[in-house]
């Protein structure tokens, strides 16, 4: 896989579990860009996807971490996909099932200096607790006749980006704008200028 590009990490799929499989992108691609490639780069993405709130220890991230984290992304993107497609993802949904029987990490409400109360975790989370933060994640969505109905698949040429369409009148075609988006708008582009040379 591709080094990270340059819109890097991505929170705009509208759920926790679809931002974790969006860590790969242009997976229909000859070369998928892996976003998750490093410990330090998990560590961003669960404090950034909001799975763990800034502040968290993590030192406990590691290559079995990463391992782990990327074994339940291929299992999401296996389930969300055959779900979306309308095809039974049984022996996978088995699986996600396992993962979303671990207890996530306990929340917290913590007061500051200020006395503002903020969102913390109960001790140091685990990986396994993590992972079972985001498979509930995934089987709360899937059985969510609402959240499901607003399921789309990327229009996108090579992506295979699902996100959730809250848009007015449900018509995204992109996971992002000024990703696919802008990809389609310059290749549209491009046909438009060598059909005018022909």
């Amino acid at each position: 896989m591709a080094a990270t590009a340059s819109y890097d990490l991505r929170f705009d799929a509208g759920r926790l579990c679809l931002d974790l499989v969006a860590t790969v992108g242009g997976r229909f691609s000859e070369e998928p860009v892996e976003r998750l490639g490093t410990p330090e780069r998990l560590r961003a993405w669960l404090v950034g996807a909001g799975a763990v709130p800034s502040g968290t220890p993590l030192d406990a991230v590691d290559t079995a971490w990463l391992g782990r984290f990327h074994a339940a992304r291929d299992l999401l993107h296996r389930v969300v996909h055959a779900e979306v497609d309308g095809r039974a993802a049984d022996p996978d949904l088995e699986r996600l099932n396992a993962l979303a029987a671990t207890a996530p990490p306990a929340p917290r409400a913590v007061r500051t200096a200020d006395g503002t109360l903020i969102r913390a975790v109960a001790g140091t989370p685990d990986c396994g607790a993590l992972i079972g933060r985001l498979a509930r994640d995934a089987v709360e969505l899937l059985t969510d006749p609402v959240a499901r109905g607003q399921l789309r698949r990327c229009e996108g040429e090579t992506c295979s980006l699902v996100y959730l369409d809250t848009s007015r009148g449900r018509r995204r075609r992109w996971c992002s704008s000024e990703v696919c988006g802008n990809r389609e708008r310059v290749a549209r582009h491009r046909r438009r200028t060598v059909g005018a040379r022909g």
